[in-house]
């Protein structure tokens, strides 16, 4: 190929990668940066080596050492990716995916260098957020006449007490008016209830920006319910080598804590509760053993649906399980519920590895 034939060839592929929103930057294998397409320039802060581009503009707690990681990836000789980055740039966070290329010699086999693509996902995860929440206020919608139905029995309740209270106190009777005042507050408390874990069901959990060590968060949900867990013996158990992966705090936090609750409250406030950290061949597990009566068999399927509860009436309003499977579902993981072969109910996070590169970082 000629000079002329390879500026050409050149400009071809500039222009492919600028009409599909992506940049390129060529390193060589002193990791020297050696081209880049112009829309790089927007997207990174570029230095003269490719380990301090991405570095510069990434948090170092999270990403440790570029340089390490890309040399790990070009040793792979296959396509690598890092996932979903968050970068700053000009004062913007930007989220990013960035895939390492490696480029070898084509008579010697050798690494010679290496490609990083850049494709800024910002506005398509935005998108994709608007058309979750839409999602979000249809399934807000279709449980609203369970909502209804669940206000309507205490509001019932509160109104006759209150009526009877007033002819109590009109017939001189002050000491009856005070018991049915109570019923009244105790349906109050009902409603209350209610409506709270119905703002946490339909209120958006994601936030983009805020991640936290899981390990981490579970310290924090046990010491959040350090008093409904004072007669319950804890244990926390660790089995992993790789370091803890990092998560939506916010979201993630909520989920333990309702699973915490669930235990404490199935175990009436006494027994043993065993959470364990576990790192799988394709997934990390967080598991939730309690030492309660367990699940019925014909109800598992049923736990994680709006509204179902098998507490006794006045007791939960069958939105916490809910409201864990939901946020599960949007950091693309999951929850699973079966009872444990020595007695007692287990509950499993389940965070796959795919995702969990993006996901810390977002």
């Amino acid at each position: 190929m000629n000079t002329n034939s390879q500026l050409k060839f050149d400009d071809l592929c500039k222009s492919i990668a600028g009409s599909l929103q992506l940049g390129f930057i060529s390193f060589d294998k002193t990791m020297q940066i050696v081209d880049f397409t112009p829309l790089v320039s927007g997207l990174v802060c570029l230095e003269s080596t490719i380990d301090q581009t991405i570095a510069c503009g990434t948090d170092i707690s999270i990403w440790k050492n570029w340089k390490e990681l890309i040399e790990s990836a070009l040793q792979t000789r296959q396509k690598a990716e890092f996932g979903t980055v968050k970068y700053s740039h000009n004062s913007r966070q930007k989220l990013l995916n960035i895939t390492c290329i490696p480029i070898l010699d084509l008579h010697s086999n050798a690494i010679i260098g290496g490609t990083i693509a850049l494709y800024d996902i910002t506005e398509k995860l935005d998108i994709e957020q608007e058309l979750a929440h839409a999602e979000r206020l249809i399934s807000i919608g279709k449980v609203a006449g369970k909502v209804a139905h669940e206000l309507n029995n205490p509001l019932d309740g509160i109104l006759r007490y209150v009526n009877l209270s007033l002819r109590t106190i009109e017939k001189g009777q002050p000491g009856k008016a005070t018991d049915y005042l109570l019923h009244c507050r105790e349906g109050l408390q009902r409603m209350t209830q209610i409506i709270t874990e119905l703002l946490e069901f339909s209120r958006s959990t994601h936030l983009a920006f805020e991640t936290c060590a899981v390990d981490k968060l579970l310290d924090d949900a046990l010491r959040a319910l350090e008093f409904p867990l004072r007669n319950i013996d804890v244990q926390l158990n660790r089995e992993y080598t790789d370091p803890v992966p990092h998560l939506k705090s916010d979201s993630l936090f909520q989920v333990f804590c309702n699973l915490i609750k669930n235990a404490s409250d199935a175990m009436q406030g006494q027994g043993q509760l065993s959470i364990t950290i576990r790192q799988a061949e394709k997934e990390w597990q967080i598991e939730f053993l309690d030492t309660g009566p367990g699940l019925e068999p014909d109800t598992i399927d049923d736990i994680f649906k709006p509204f179902y509860t098998t507490k006794p009436k006045g007791r939960g309003t069958g939105l916490g399980l809910a409201i864990c499977r939901d946020i599960l579902a949007k950091l693309d993981s999951s929850i699973t519920a079966k009872n444990a072969s020595e007695g007692g109910g287990l509950f499993t996070v389940h965070l796959p590895l795919h995702h969990l590169n993006s996901a810390r970082s977002l």
